[in-house]
């Protein structure tokens, strides 16, 4: 299972790393108007995919071992094309409104936002796939070449181009995205066996109840993380964007240990039945979680400003307040990844939209008198709020559904062997 966890943290690594050089390049050459405007159009397309991934985001890794895959690509990609033709004409009507319009995607940028939206729903239908069937190797090397190809091909626009605008790194994305799709539609087709279809209207119906209320929760959960952005660019400037999304970034770097944990966790939960032994794997993955997201923030907080100010240029000097201000929060969301993963794993993800309610009850207060008085500094302390009380919320319901007390969880010896045990694992041979 380590290995799992291992393969996948690499990859994350791997794309903290290459993401940090991203941003060196937008931050430094592009500047913080410019990158305020690409992190814009990337807030912009995860809304988009919330739409989408009704019936072709995350709950497909619960249904892979359970449906036939033919199924879930037919109705999988006749929603993608249903709902993208719906958002074309949402962008259409709104170009009719463009005092509203330009405030939520940036001007000129509208076309090649739908299209990213379009190529990442296909690339993000394989990736669940593989994760679905425990392919979490394939996964990774899916995503590496994404990233990869993303860095490289910014460094060409910005470097060989000369594209000194938020172009290189939405083309960038586009590149990353399309490349990653086609290469992973390679290698699922062989999975697709010629054994007809399950029923595709009693499917679709199957999907939508699982996936409507995992969406729904996606939906609130992205309102709580990303309505500081529009909030910035109403009430400050695109360059306020782009200090406070750089100081999101590299907070959010220390999300490797929970995204990676947490996916194995998912992956493994869906194809397990014994409750007891679901719950006893959460807590140990939870543990393990928080105690190297904590090691990260305390590394992060011993860091100088200079640094900062080194890597990004002199506009990015906040970012490392940013980051302090985040760090409750961000500890508290790695922890909120495993809660969230439990509910989702065992069918029962209704409460993560519960939780994502409850924050979006903190997040709206939060943010309407914080951001317009105190910037930047107040969308920071915001996420932390936000993300305390989702926390308390999938804690309580946790510890009520399962039985498991405040004392569980301590760090016990049991822990320490489990983790030797799985650590020495790794290397064993097969």
């Amino acid at each position: 299972m380590f290995k799992k966890i291992l393969g996948t943290g690499m990859t994350r690594v791997m794309n903290l790393l290459i993401g940090f050089i991203t941003m060196m390049m937008g931050t430094r050459v592009l500047g913080s108007t410019e990158w305020g405007i690409g992190f814009t159009v990337l807030t912009d397309v995860t809304f988009l995919l919330i739409g989408i991934e009704f019936l072709a985001g995350s709950g497909l890794v619960y249904f892979t071992p359970r449906k036939k895959l033919s199924t879930l690509m037919l109705v999988s990609y006749s929603w993608i094309l249903m709902v993208m033709a719906f958002y074309v004409l949402l962008f259409f009507t709104l170009s009719f409104f463009p005092l509203v319009f330009d405030r939520i995607v940036p001007k000129g940028y509208e076309v090649i936002t739908l299209l990213l939206t379009l190529v990442y729903s296909f690339h993000n239908f394989n990736l669940n796939v593989f994760l679905g069937k425990e392919k979490v190797g394939t996964f990774n090397w899916i995503f590496l070449l994404q990233i990869f190809i993303q860095v490289s091909s910014m460094a060409l626009f910005i470097f060989v181009f000369h594209l000194h605008d938020a172009r290189a790194f939405v083309y960038s994305l586009l590149c990353g995205y399309s490349v990653a799709f086609i290469v992973g539609f390679i290698l699922m087709l062989p999975m697709v066996k010629h054994e007809g279809y399950d029923p595709i209207m009693a499917t679709a119906k199957e999907m939508l109840r699982y996936g409507y209320v995992i969406q729904l929760s996606t939906l609130v959960s992205t309102l709580n993380r990303r309505m500081s952005i529009y909030l910035l660019r109403q009430h400050c400037s695109s360059s306020s964007v782009g200090v406070y999304g750089a100081g999101t970034q590299v907070g959010e770097g220390v999300k490797v240990f929970g995204l990676s944990i947490s996916m194995v966790q998912f992956s493994r939960l869906s194809n397990l039945t014994d409750e007891e032994k679901i719950v006893k794997l959460t807590i140990k993955f939870l543990k393990l979680t928080v105690v190297l997201t904590l090691i990260a923030l305390l590394v992060i907080a011993c860091l100088p400003v200079s640094l900062f100010t080194w890597l990004f240029s002199d506009e990015f000097g906040q970012v490392k307040e940013i980051i302090l201000l985040m760090s409750p929060g961000l500890l508290f969301l790695s922890a909120q990844m495993i809660f969230s993963h439990y509910f989702s794993g065992t069918g029962i993800p209704k409460y993560n939209l519960f939780a994502a309610l409850t924050g979006l009850a903190v997040t709206i207060p939060c943010t309407f008198l914080m951001i317009p008085s105190m910037g930047i500094v107040g969308a920071a302390i915001a996420f932390s709020c936000t993300y305390t009380a989702i926390m308390l919320y999938q804690w309580f319901t946790f510890k009520r559904l399962t039985g498991v007390k405040a004392k569980d969880l301590l760090l016990t010896k049991e822990d320490w062997i489990w983790c030797k045990e799985e650590f020495f694992a790794i290397f064993a041979k097969k």
